[in-house]
């Protein structure tokens, strides 16, 4: 049996400390904060992002050194026979397609590069999936193969407190921005595969978009989720933020338990990448497809 290492990035919310606990690595990305690289979790805590974030400065993301990867690689490599690694989406980084090309390149059936488009608490769980899988004897490839099989079985619905952040990436228009500044919307965004997308531009508060979020998470659960295998018992149920508040995530955890008793809600901050384009003060509801009973056999 394969001895397969299981390997991620910052952007999946697992913290250099839970990593240890979990036995896997996390890979801290790098952000360039007015003309300072700063590494996530490393030399750069949440609450310091987000002071810098909020105080004006010029924060833009980057991709690990691709040199820095591989040295990961080389080192786990040692001790394991093959490495999972599961980066942010491809389609919100190149740091994925530079992964895959150097793996396919240098490591043959070595390293096997996950492309399953998720990011943030649903990165999170194809981490934890992995680990699950690799428990259960598959190699590298098999898990690989799986992750990808399951990867659109997810959703993340991101309520976003401000459209500045938005505006200055570039993603809407600064007339779009000053109109939703004006009518004080908190559009609810989508992201599913390789985008983050519009869901709802018209929401107008917090409460409101909890409500749109979770109803929204309740239909995918009772849809396709459910065409899955016709069971819609078997979803992980997540929320995620920005900033440094956590007051609103915690009310909605509550209120999504009372929708779901005896469920268990993750918790989770925002990844920084996410954070970096919508701003602090974002709320998001996740839901991820637990995998096949079978596979765990």
């Amino acid at each position: 049996m394969k001895k397969v290492a299981v390997m991620t990035d910052s952007n999946s919310g697992i913290t250099q400390e839970e990593a240890k606990l979990l036995g896997i690595r996390v890979i801290p990305m790098p952000f360039n904060i007015d003309g300072e690289e700063y590494l996530e979790d490393i030399n750069l805590t949440q609450e310091e992002f987000y002071k810098k974030l909020e105080g004006g400065a010029k924060v833009s993301t980057s991709q690990p050194s691709i040199a820095y990867v591989n040295s990961v690689w080389d080192e786990l490599l040692e001790e394991y026979d093959q490495i999972v690694y599961i980066p942010m989406s491809s389609g919100l980084s190149k740091s994925c397609d530079t992964a895959s090309k150097s793996a396919e390149a240098n490591y043959k059936d070595k390293v096997f590069v996950v492309d399953n488009q998720r990011i943030s608490v649903t990165q999170r769980q194809s981490v934890l999936d992995a680990m699950e899988l690799a428990k259960c004897g598959y190699d590298g490839k098999e898990i690989h193969d799986k992750l990808m099989e399951i990867k659109f079985e997810s959703d993340i619905f991101i309520m976003v407190d401000t459209l500045d952040y938005l505006k200055k990436g570039g993603r809407i228009t600064p007339a779009a921005a000053a109109l939703g500044g004006m009518l004080k919307l908190k559009p609810i965004l989508l992201i599913k595969g390789e985008k983050l997308d519009k869901f709802k531009m018209r929401n107008r508060s917090v409460e409101n978009a909890k409500e749109i979020m979770l109803n929204a998470c309740v239909e995918k659960i009772n849809g396709y989720l459910k065409d899955k295998d016709g069971r819609t018992d078997n979803v992980f149920l997540e929320v995620a933020y920005s900033g440094t508040d956590t007051t609103e995530a915690q009310k909605f955890v509550e209120m999504i338990k009372e929708k779901f008793p005896g469920e268990e809600i993750v918790c989770s901050p925002l990844s920084l990448s996410v954070s970096c384009h919508i701003g602090p003060g974002a709320l998001a509801m996740a839901i991820s497809k637990a995998m096949p009973d079978e596979w765990l056999k």
